[in-house]
């Protein structure tokens, strides 16, 4: 999964962000070891102590934890798991409905051109 940063918010709030994602979406399943504080920066072309400050905060939030010698890994806690992703997805939708309000979309409309939209889709 490809590292998407941008300048208009703080760099590890958005690397925390898509750590979740990639928790929620299986790119890291329940119980998996993640790769090293510096892999990691690495690829995201961040500074390390950026990296690291992000990983703290997701322990911190009980999405990760550390063995000592052996590293961090995405909690086992399917449940935890199940809420970050119900969170980000409720921030998904809270986003597009205000997107589309300033389209000129009301409720009803939004509701309507999802559906008609998703029957085209199939």
């Amino acid at each position: 999964m490809a590292w998407n940063l941008k300048s208009d918010r703080p760099i590890y709030a958005q690397l925390i962000e898509q750590i979740e994602l990639m928790i929620v979406s299986g790119v890291y399943p329940a119980g998996s070891k993640l790769p090293s504080v510096r892999d990691m920066a690495g690829e995201a072309s961040v500074n390390p102590n950026t990296m690291q400050r992000a990983l703290a905060q997701l322990e911190s939030d009980g999405l990760l934890y550390s063995q000592r010698t052996s590293g961090r890994f995405v909690t086992e806690d399917v449940e935890r798991i199940m809420q970050t992703k119900n969170s980000l997805a409720q921030g998904l939708i809270k986003e597009f409905i205000e997107n589309m309000g300033n389209l000129g979309y009301d409720r009803q409309q939004t509701i309507s051109l999802l559906e008609r939209t998703s029957e085209e889709e199939k």
